[in-house]
């Protein structure tokens, strides 16, 4: 049995509203970021009106109910990608997640199984968002090591016929995407995870497309780094999630250094705070950790099954709608194998820029331009796109909204 949209719209207040003169608010943009419940919104500030204090640090009540919030919170997610509690750790977004993997490794001295040199490679792939794309750049450029990537085909799927040949015995790192969030792309990490750990490579996986949509299970894809933002899965801003196996988080060089991760301190020297403090410097998000944990039991209570069902057969009926539209071109698979709630396209003679605005004076909104996803754009041979994502909260009549709005737009701009 499925939710209903109209009662999950309901937990929702941003809904309650109307743009652009008294229209229907249909947000298509939750691959960007995902509205928030009344849940989330109320757990967050409940943590600031009634326990607010330092975690892990004081001797007093609110200190205790704030770290018990704060470490309950890591429960949740720990639970939820079915990891265990001291391998998470909580950042301030998906992008730092992944840069503190690609600035621990560069802080890795000789001898540490992370350490890097001009004879190893780091392995990406032509779909990566810049977040997942550029800290291993910048590591490459840091270490001499090579970087290599796996190829996009023109039916928007990785190239795997030469993984024996990308992933070689120098290869050191993986870092992939779970889900791209321009081409909707679910991508087949058996095998890349598979090769990588034949020659002893690890595995960073960016899932901020994949957790908020699907069951993700940490165990079963056996990759070796997760991350995913809070704010993509109807979680507060500022508040991001790594995952790492716990023997590998144990030997990672610290990134930040600080308050809260050390064990010793002398003049001269210090020693490590046990994961996951160890990477967790400073005050850390600890409302926003709260707000997360509500958002995953929102999530939980819904059934991420029942989420990932509806979002499929909402995609099936809008890619139906939408390549009946003269024009249109769908970056992406052109069906529901393999794929998630993402679409991304391009209607002749019309920029996207064009169609994202005309289509928000008619209340929808959707995404526009590269999708901080540049070499994919080339790729594709497309300056931008217009991207809409779909989420829990939405429906058949918003696809319908976007298909009307998007006629519209053709009328308009043909008459020039």
């Amino acid at each position: 049995m499925s939710f209903s949209v109209a009662d999950v719209r309901k937990d929702f207040p941003i809904f309650e509203r109307t743009i652009r003169d008294g229209k229907r608010l249909v947000y298509l943009d939750s691959g960007a970021t995902a509205q928030k419940p009344w849940s989330v919104i109320n757990a967050e500030s409940d943590f600031y009106a009634k326990h607010n204090a330092a975690v892990h640090r004081g001797a007093h009540q609110l200190a205790e109910e704030a770290t018990d919030a704060y470490e309950g919170a890591r429960s949740i997610v720990a639970k939820f990608i079915g990891g265990d509690e001291n391998e998470v750790i909580f950042t301030k977004s998906a992008t730092e997640s992944i840069n503190l993997v690609a600035y621990a490794m560069g802080n890795a001295e000789p001898g540490n199984r992370f350490a890097l040199s001009a004879n190893d490679t780091i392995v990406v792939t032509e779909m990566e968002h810049h977040a997942n794309l550029i800290p291993w750049q910048q590591l490459s450029k840091r270490t001499g090591a090579k970087l290599s990537w796996f190829n996009v085909t023109q039916d928007s799927r990785l190239d795997l016929s030469n993984v024996n040949e990308i992933i070689t015995e120098n290869t050191k790192v993986v870092a992939v995407t779970h889900q791209s969030n321009v081409l909707g792309t679910i991508n087949p990490l058996e095998a890349i995870v598979k090769r990588a750990h034949e020659v002893g490579a690890v595995v960073v996986l960016d899932a901020c497309q994949s957790i908020p949509h699907m069951v993700v299970n940490v165990a079963e894809l056996d990759v070796d780094f997760l991350a995913f933002s809070g704010h993509k899965a109807v979680g507060p801003t500022g508040v991001g999630v790594l995952w790492g196996k716990a023997e590998l988080l144990d030997e990672l060089p610290p990134f930040l250094t600080g308050g809260s991760m050390i064990e010793t301190v002398t003049m001269t020297s210090a020693t490590w705070a046990p994961v996951p403090q160890k990477f967790e410097a400073g005050v850390p998000n600890m409302a926003q950790a709260v707000g997360l944990g509500a958002a995953l039991n929102y999530l939980t209570a819904l059934g991420m099954d029942k989420i990932h069902a509806h979002e499929m057969t909402l995609t099936d009926y809008a890619l139906k709608k939408m390549l009946a539209i003269p024009g249109i071109r769908i970056i992406g698979p052109e069906n529901t194998v393999d794929r998630g709630a993402t679409l991304s396209f391009t209607i002749k003679d019309i920029h996207p820029h064009d169609i994202g605005q005309y289509v928000d004076s008619q209340g929808v909104a959707v995404r526009t331009g590269h999708h901080c996803a540049w070499p994919l754009a080339r790729c594709m041979n497309v300056p931008a796109t217009t991207r809409a994502s779909f989420y829990l909260y939405n429906d058949e009549h918003d696809v319908d909204a976007l298909v009307e709005a998007l006629l519209g737009a053709q009328a308009y701009f043909g008459r020039f």
